[in-house]
């Protein structure tokens, strides 16, 4: 059983739900990055988002846009992001990595090559932003041959037809985006995620992650009364992003910041 799936049915059998915390590997610092995913999980996280920088990240906002740059200054890789997985590995065998990037570096790199460096550095899924499931087979053919999950946005905007070609070919959960635009957006309409949770329910039957537009512990809470899991991105980078002066070996610092907001949103989400 994939660690996914394993984390998802643990949790169903808890009656809780998932929460799911981004980081970009490399940002501000490539040794924050450990550190912080290590302390992510001891404050409630059950999956970590891992992301992998990209140059032209289109489906980000200005907060994880310029977390990319941070990141790229230091020249991280694909390699530098399957690296920190399998540092991370080395202490944790239980918690699912979901990698979040973009498609050119995967196809520079080749599907499979990628998805075997991925699954032997220990990643359980991937998240690729610009692949489109129509145009997937020969991408999702070799992340399944490496019992990787192929995971898919879901928009407000997607059709109830789409949603039945993202149920052929998905696995680990579907990631709902919760707002129109980009990572970071500011408003959030809850009562709506909560009605289109529900349609997508009707077609797709694998765990539904939210994610756009969680910055507190009120809305994570409102949102997991609807979905198996809350992703939570922009806020968290936005702390970091306030730290970014701070030096490598003051990493504390900046793991204090972001394990106070999860702490927060473990509580609210555990006493629904």
């Amino acid at each position: 059983m994939s660690r996914l799936k394993a984390c998802f049915e643990r949790l169903a059998g808890e009656s809780k739900k998932a929460l799911i915390p981004y980081v970009m590997t490399g940002d501000p610092q490539p040794e924050v990055t450990l550190p912080l995913m290590h302390a992510m999980v001891a404050s409630g996280a059950n999956i970590i988002e891992l992301g992998a920088p990209f140059s032209d990240p289109m489906a980000d906002g200005p907060v994880i846009q310029a977390a990319a740059e941070r990141s790229l200054e230091h020249h991280t890789s694909l390699h530098d992001v399957f690296g920190v997985a399998k540092q991370f590995r080395e202490k944790d065998d239980q918690t699912p990595i979901v990698l979040m990037g973009y498609l050119n570096p995967i196809e520079v790199m080749g599907y499979e090559t990628f998805a075997k460096l991925a699954s032997e550095s220990g990643i359980d899924g991937v998240i690729t932003v610009d692949m489109p499931p129509e145009e997937a087979d020969e991408y999702i053919a070799a992340l399944k041959q490496h019992q990787i999950d192929p995971i898919f946005l879901i928009a407000p905007t997607t059709t109830e037809e789409r949603m039945q070609k993202i149920a052929a070919v998905a696995s680990g959960f579907v990631y709902y985006v919760s707002l129109k635009g980009v990572t970071g957006a500011a408003t959030l309409d809850v009562a709506g995620v909560i009605e289109r949770v529900s349609l997508i329910r009707r077609h797709i039957d694998l765990p539904i992650g939210v994610g756009f537009g969680i910055n507190n512990a009120e809305t994570a809470a409102s949102l997991s009364a609807c979905a198996d899991a809350v992703v939570v991105g922009s806020a968290i980078v936005n702390r970091m992003a306030a730290q970014k002066d701070t030096k490598a070996e003051q990493t504390s610092i900046i793991v204090q910041d972001v394990t106070e907001l999860l702490d927060s949103m473990r509580q609210a989400m555990d006493s629904q």
